[in-house]
């Protein structure tokens, strides 16, 4: 049964909910019974047509309410706290501390909202696979236009369910939102000019997976080409003519003029952004056809693969769309860019592009590979990263420090670059003058002065340059060589907070790996804070993964994991589910880091000036460990010990330890 149309143009104020406004902007719930007397007796009324007045708040100094309790909760801390009105201050106090709070990555945004809430008296709702009804979503929806179901989506407001308000026999729509406290959510819905509604709370993590699949992001070049499927079934007559000849670049034009390619590679840039994929891979294969694979959590999946038209007119429409790619030159490797606005965000692309041998010798085959760069992702919070909370204690203690150097380790795509900028994050401030030097810039970090590599600036020269630059704060991409390592060294000896990648296995290696480099041992020793050897584990999905009733004891034991472990672990796998909306069957969705953290105590630092000739890692490793330093098997142990990934990803991700 469709439901009625619920709009009405004149709304009796007297029979709409009304809903309260403090002067901090948040609304507050008409259950009069739930709200305190000074919020009852001095508030605005937010129904259209009725004149407004001011709640008076009790003076909190930097802190309001909702942050006082939760202080007094025990559900934030002090330091927490601090640095939410650092950040708040820093963005102008346009915001309520508490939202800037549930910002940190280090706090529960759900618990904050659902204090929130409670304090201005919206009820909590529960949301859940089983509710609310999709099809009573989907009736709902009917009577809305495209432009108001993306504003749903926007402010995470999700169609409950009708109730019968038990004060006035009326029928009122109820909507759950994670922050029925904001006013443009409440604003909105008044707006929409509905009979009667409430708002009500429930949690971000029960609401966000449900919109999702209720609010498909839309692909309008996938739309396309659903509409148009013979778009494809072209370019046979160029391959035959002349596929085993160099590549004729008039009938080249005219296959991606008239073909779909345009479209197909717009709706690649498009469906990375709505898969996280972190690259896109297009290449050739051996029977002239062109595969495009998306890498999702540090996985290659391959996402389509164009069989009807020639290879060269799919990467000549790639190199076509890009900045600073020359399409006709198929000879040297290029880099370039593209920018794109999807779902309302600004995307960059980094495009790598790369000549590769085809098994038809005439052919100049070429692999693209496009990095996707989405400053939406960027974490500005070592917590957000997914460390276990002593190896951020140590990152923290570190970064304390007014000098010295904090090292990065690991191999290519293991989150290096992404942990020390939420590090940078931690010391980042008005006060202080922070420098990167980057090959290539990814993500514009807002505050710092970031320096761009090219072939007339070397890293080096550009480390010179920095010296003489009154830096605070500086952060080198990488420490390739001795000079670089000399200078980088030279900077966190002269006062200045540091942090640099090196390319090792662990942690205590990178020692060994400075001193080959001819780096002296007492510089090494005194210069460093701290060295974190990370990895990336893929968290397994929580819509899908299963208890594993028999896992393996021999490979228990191989890992590490003692007997009263095993025994009070409830170790989880993969599921069977092809069709899960979440992980899309991969049976992983998202990732976390684990990480080796070497701090240099003292202890450590006289081990290291008294190697001599040989660095000894693992006496290193063995003193480290003896003072508390897990290592990254150790560490993704803990992580199987949460519930939170597989043994198999241990082994995918740590090497043998002993």
């Amino acid at each position: 049964m469709k439901l009625r149309n619920p709009f009405k143009p004149d709304v009796d104020a007297d029979e709409t909910d009304v809903y309260l406004e403090t002067p901090t902007g948040d609304a507050v719930a008409r259950n009069g019974e739930a709200m305190d007397t000074q919020a009852r007796n001095g508030a605005r009324k937010s129904t259209a047509g009725v004149e407004a007045e001011t709640v008076v708040l009790p003076a909190l100094g930097l802190r309001d309410r909702v942050v006082e309790t939760l202080l007094r909760n025990g559900i934030v801390t002090p330091e927490q706290v601090d640095q939410a009105e650092q950040k708040w201050q820093q963005q102008g106090e346009h915001n309520t501390l508490w939202r800037v709070l549930a910002q940190q990555g280090s706090v529960s945004r759900d618990a904050i909202f659902a204090e929130a809430a409670r304090i201005y008296a919206f009820r909590r709702e529960e949301v859940n696979e089983h509710r609310p009804d999709p099809e009573f979503v989907k009736r709902v929806l009917e009577s809305f236009t495209q432009e108001q179901k993306a504003q749903l989506f926007k402010l995470h407001l999700l169609p409950l369910e009708y109730e019968i308000d038990p004060q006035r026999g009326v029928l009122k729509l109820l909507f759950a939102t994670h922050d029925p406290t904001r006013p443009e959510t409440l604003r909105f819905v008044h707006d929409l000019k509905l009979d009667h509604f409430e708002l009500c709370y429930a949690p971000e993590s029960s609401i966000a997976p449900l919109l999702n699949d209720l609010f498909p992001r839309r692909n309008v070049f996938l739309e396309r080409l659903d509409e148009d499927p013979d778009a494809f079934d072209l370019g046979a007559s160029y391959q035959e003519s002349g596929g085993h000849q160099l590549v004729d670049e008039e009938a080249l034009d005219a296959e991606i003029n008239r073909s779909g390619l345009i479209n197909l590679f717009e709706a690649a840039l498009v469906e990375a952004v709505h898969t996280r994929a972190s690259d896109i891979h297009l290449f050739p294969n051996k029977y002239k056809q062109t595969e495009i694979h998306f890498r999702i959590d540090g996985q290659l999946h391959l996402w389509h693969t164009q069989k009807t038209v020639h290879p060269e007119a799919m990467l000549a429409v790639v190199k076509d769309r890009c900045g600073n790619v020359d399409r006709f030159d198929r000879e040297i490797a290029q880099d370039g860019y593209i920018q794109r606005e999807v779902d309302g965000a600004l995307i960059r692309y980094r495009v790598s592009v790369l000549p590769v041998v085809a098994r038809n010798r005439e052919v100049k085959a070429e692999s693209i590979v496009i990095r996707v760069l989405d400053d939406r992702q960027v974490f500005t919070d070592l917590s957000q990263i997914g460390l276990l909370a002593g190896a951020i204690e140590r990152y923290k203690k570190a970064i304390r420090q007014p000098h010295g150097m904090i090292i990065m380790t690991g191999p290519t795509g293991s989150g290096k670059s992404t942990t020390l900028v939420a590090a940078l994050h931690h010391v980042l401030s008005p006060r202080i003058n922070a420098l990167t030097i980057e090959d290539p810039v990814e993500y514009l970090i807002d505050g710092v002065r970031q320096v761009k590599l090219g072939p007339r600036l070397q890293l080096d020269n550009a480390l010179r340059s920095v010296l003489r630059h009154d830096p605070d704060v500086v952060m080198v991409g990488e420490m390739r060589d001795r000079a670089t390592a000399e200078l980088a060294i030279k900077l966190a000896n002269t006062g200045h907070l540091t942090f640099s990648t090196l390319h090792t296995n662990d942690a205590p290696s990178a020692v060994s790996r400075l001193f080959k480099m001819g780096i002296e041992p007492f510089l090494i020793a005194y210069a460093i804070n701290l060295i974190v050897a990370q990895r990336l584990l893929r968290k397994l999905c929580p819509r899908c993964k299963e208890i594993d009733p028999s896992p393996d004891r021999v490979l228990l034991d191989v890992l590490g994991f003692t007997d009263e472990e095993v025994a009070t672990t409830t170790f989880y796998k993969t599921g069977d589910r092809p069709h899960c909306k979440t992980c899309k069957g991969i049976g992983y969705r998202g990732r976390r880091a684990i990480a080796e953290a070497l701090y240099f105590t003292n202890a450590i630092r006289h081990l290291i000036v008294t190697a001599g000739d040989v660095i000894d890692d693992d006496a290193i490793r063995a003193l480290a460990t003896r003072e508390g330093m897990l290592t990254l098997r150790a560490s993704a142990r803990e992580i199987v010990k949460q519930g939170e990934t597989s043994v198999d990803e241990i082994l995918r991700v740590t090497t043998d330890e002993t």
